[in-house]
């Protein structure tokens, strides 16, 4: 068994559907390629964490994987075969709360064929904060290196201008041994004649000058589902760059930057307002308006309300296929400033009245100071 999927994602071996699915979520927002650019070993991390997940979130290869656990020689006489040379690459459904689903599937490669893959294309879309919250269309144009069309990516005139390359008998691979007859060394690397296609061409193709590639403008569209955030992304398969080596397109991953909003913030699901209120609401209470996704709701302030205090709107959050958040609306009082000397001498008359125990936060600070030093806090 090559690796500890349990291991990687942090869980026991016995752990729940509900628990792998929590620990692969925690650990694709911490190894995201978005939040490491260009670390190696965070991208190796990404791809090691997928590969743990395709197998334990599906029964089936839980199954078997937990079966070669238990019986580490199985494959070796030809049991289930294990999981090392399996292809991850489309395994990428479920990360960051279940925004996205998997568009397409990934694809396997026998073991003697050196064809690759094509580099994949990332591209930025940039999104208002409502349209990440409530869900849009967009589509969106991209430049990338199409198989070229005249000779369906070869490099060769009409496609069938190439032969087998002699050195490799079309395998792609040179084999190469080193060492003594005791201790050998067996590599397998690409063939240098043919570069690892298994073919030279014969006459080029006269539409990409035997590239295999021609460089083109796509467009694509695709909905994106209420509840995307900054580090969610959409895979769209075999729309990348094409392959120099005879194999499939990389993909492309669309990316998204969600932009800030002037009311709103979120975390997850849940929205989070700031809300000023006047000192005469905060004292005898009142109705004021705040946003929400769709319209203005009326919120009732109750007479007495200190600033930091927090209302809860169940439903109102974002909501999507997956889940409905809150709106959290915190209060702060907000205070009068340049007053004129009528307004002050009203506000001295009206409040002069008011009993310190009216106010229990002052009250409790001023008997404490009365315990410590027998004076009172307020004039």
């Amino acid at each position: 068994m090559a690796q500890d999927y349990y291991k990687i994602l942090g869980v026991e071996k016995n752990a729940t559907d509900d628990e792998i699915k929590s620990a692969y979520r925690k650990l694709v927002k911490q190894y995201h390629p978005d939040l490491h650019p260009n670390d190696e070993q965070a991208a190796a991390k990404f791809k090691e964490i997928n590969e743990a997940n395709e197998v334990l979130s599906d029964p089936k290869k839980r199954q078997q994987y937990d079966y070669e656990l238990e019986h580490p020689y199985a494959q070796n006489a030809g049991g289930f075969g294990g999981f090392s040379g399996a292809d991850f690459s489309g395994g990428f459904s479920d990360i960051f709360g279940d925004i996205f689903s998997h568009f397409t599937g990934g694809s396997g490669s026998s073991a003697g064929s050196v064809k690759q893959k094509g580099q994949d294309v990332t591209l930025e879309v940039q999104l208002s904060f409502l349209d990440a919250a409530k869900g849009c269309h967009k589509e969106v144009s991209y430049t990338r290196k199409a198989p070229c069309a005249s000779c369906n990516g070869t490099g060769a005139k009409n496609g069938t201008a190439y032969t087998k390359c002699s050195k490799c008998n079309g395998s792609g691979q040179i084999q190469y041994v080193s060492g003594s007859s005791f201790f050998r060394t067996v590599s397998t690397r690409a063939c240098p004649d043919c570069g690892g296609t298994g073919r030279k061409i014969t006459e080029k193709c006269t539409v990409c000058n035997g590239k295999g590639y021609s460089n083109v403008t796509e467009k694509v569209s695709f909905d994106i589902p209420a509840g995307a955030d900054k580090n969610s992304y959409i895979q769209k398969r075999n729309m990348g760059n094409a392959s120099m080596f005879g194999g499939d397109p990389g993909d492309l991953f669309v990316t998204f930057k969600v932009l800030p909003h002037k009311l709103f913030k979120r975390e997850n699901f849940d929205l989070y307002v700031d809300l000023p209120i006047s000192f005469k609401t905060a004292c005898l209470g009142g109705k004021v308006k705040i946003p929400t996704l769709d319209s203005a709701y009326v919120l009732d302030i109750p007479e007495g309300t200190q600033s930091g205090k927090v209302f809860m709107i169940r439903g109102k959050g974002i909501r999507s296929r997956y889940e409905t958040g809150n709106i959290y609306v915190t209060v702060s009082v907000e205070v009068p400033t340049k007053l004129s000397k009528q307004q002050k001498a009203e506000i001295t008359s009206s409040l002069d009245s008011v009993d310190i125990k009216q106010t229990s936060k002052m009250f409790d600070y001023d008997k404490e100071l009365q315990s410590l030093y027998g004076e009172k806090a307020y004039d």
